[in-house]
């Protein structure tokens, strides 16, 4: 599905050269047309959700997907960024991977690396390389939720951060996360998250990084 979305400020994409060269035109349709963008995220009932970047840093990535219960595959995958050209080419090429041909299993989906999607793109300018990761990695983290939201703890894999909540294999970084899209009380982050659910004993320690991450993001502005 493409959707066209307007910006306030428009990169000339068609000027901008980097050390790998100029952007394609398989990334520049995906800039200007990007496929599968969220347009209802109200009216939407993704069956996971993930989220990578920080809004205090820069560039911001959410993913949405549902999934068939019996395949295990994803039927359907939208996204949003706060980001470059580069950042929304790469979702917009990302999210068509995931869904062409029937759909992806999930298993597959969370192998998807930037590399394979640079290649669908015909490369980037190397000094826009670092912003196609972040699809790829929002994509594994709702991936992740979805096992987490259906009980398959087993399944989920930790790319990075240390383990908070042992029994559902939540992180520092998921709780940073979660006050990153404004879950400012131990409540509202367990309501994302639903750490201490399975592990009361490491509410205190939750408590303690909700006021960490808060005072990093919010009240040093």
């Amino acid at each position: 599905m493409k959707q066209s979305i307007k910006t306030t400020k428009t990169p000339d994409v068609k000027s901008q050269k980097g050390e790998g060269g100029f952007y394609s035109d398989t990334v520049k349709e995906h800039f200007f047309h990007p496929h599968n963008f969220m347009v209802d995220e109200a009216g939407y009932k993704a069956d996971g959700q993930g989220m990578v970047g920080s809004p205090a840093c820069g560039d911001v990535m959410r993913v949405w997907i549902k999934v068939d219960p019996k395949t295990k595959k994803i039927t359907d995958c939208r996204w949003k960024t706060f980001g470059c050209a580069s950042a929304i080419a790469a979702t917009s090429m990302m999210s068509d991977m995931v869904i062409e041909k029937g759909g992806l299993t999930l298993e597959k989906a969370r192998q998807i690396r930037p590399q394979d999607i640079m290649e669908r793109l015909g490369g980037l300018p190397a000094r826009k390389i670092h912003c196609s990761v972040l699809g790829d990695k929002a994509l594994r983290a709702a991936i992740n939720d979805y096992y987490r939201k259906t009980g398959q703890v087993d399944k989920i894999e930790i790319e990075q951060g240390r383990i908070i909540d042992k029994v559902l294999k939540i992180t520092d970084h998921d709780i940073e996360e979660a006050v990153l899209e404004g879950a400012d009380t131990l409540e509202k982050v367990q309501a994302k998250t639903k750490v201490g659910t399975g592990d009361p004993a490491c509410i205190p320690e939750v408590e303690q990084l909700i006021r960490f991450y808060k005072e990093k993001y919010c009240e040093t502005k």
